[in-house]
């Protein structure tokens, strides 16, 4: 069964030069909740600093309508993140490395032994929470500073995430360079070391490759997807990164292999007509 993750209120804004009112923020995550999609990355708990867009994290997770069955997740860098989260009542929380050292380092200051190492206690205090935790591997086939990844790298990251206790890693190409070809060169290694259901696939649009990497990812038994309502997003941190693919297009084109979908696109039509006015332009799909 497929499942669709929301980018858009944290990975698609958090890259907004506009700002973006707390209030806003709740409505296009209501509007979202009411379009069938059975996952919302609603924010970050991350330093003001580091993300100004997302300061605003426990004032948005404390106004938006939950409804049963969605999960409402959010990043977290440490276990200062995590203490915030919890108070925040996420239903779900991620963290973040890399396959790329340089990247990690531009990004969270640390390399990825240091990440990971970060990481263990976050992990084990959100177990104790009874919440789940998402990884993140950004820039698995391309970096903005070193260029293509080897995927046997890339997968050496994802195992030893995975191996931490993670219940599933999203697996992310940040800068949007990566054609089926590579995705199927990673994958012949990753499926091999990790169950299938403990993986997804995070695609950005900058070179319009996105949706055929996921009918790719698809061909191969990968069934969770991250995508943004309107294909907005980007990463501060990824210099050329444009948005993530397009939630829109990913369902169109999963339905045209067959899959029975329930989400309703007059809803995600009402999205982004809640995001536009303060992006300043009209969201495509």
């Amino acid at each position: 069964m497929i499942r669709l993750v929301e980018m858009g209120p944290r990975d698609g804004l958090q890259n907004e030069a506009r700002h973006v009112p707390a209030a806003v923020k709740v409505a296009f995550i209501d509007a979202l909740s009411a379009s069938g999609l059975p996952e919302i990355e609603v924010s970050a708990f991350v330093s003001p600093r580091a993300i100004p867009q997302l300061a605003d994290a426990e004032e948005v997770f404390a106004a938006i309508a939950r409804r049963p069955g969605v999960v409402y997740s959010a990043l977290v860098p440490n276990e200062r993140g995590l203490e915030r989260a919890l108070r925040a009542r996420a239903d779900k929380v991620a963290v973040f490395t890399a396959a790329s050292e340089t990247f990690n380092r531009h990004n969270i200051h640390a390399g990825i032994q240091e990440s990971l190492e970060r990481f263990g206690p976050v992990i084990e205090g959100a177990r104790r929470a009874g919440v789940p935790v998402r990884g993140y591997v950004s820039t698995a086939f391309w970096c903005p500073y070193e260029g293509k990844i080897p995927p046997g790298k890339a997968v050496e990251v994802i195992r030893r995430l995975e191996g931490m206790g993670v219940e599933e890693v999203s697996v992310g190409d940040t800068i949007g360079k990566a054609v089926p070809g590579e995705v199927d060169a990673l994958l012949d290694l990753l499926l091999g070391v990790i169950p299938v259901p403990r993986i997804a696939l995070h695609f950005h649009d900058t070179y319009g490759h996105a949706v055929e990497n996921v009918l790719a990812s698809y061909a191969r038994g990968i069934a969770i997807f991250d995508a943004s309502t309107g294909g907005i997003g980007g990463c501060p941190f990824a210099p050329g990164a444009t948005g993530n693919v397009s939630m829109e297009r990913v369902i169109e084109a999963l339905r045209g292999r067959g899959e029975p979908l329930q989400v309703d696109s007059v809803a995600l039509a009402r999205a982004r007509g809640v995001i536009s006015p303060s992006l300043g332009r009209v969201l495509g799909t």
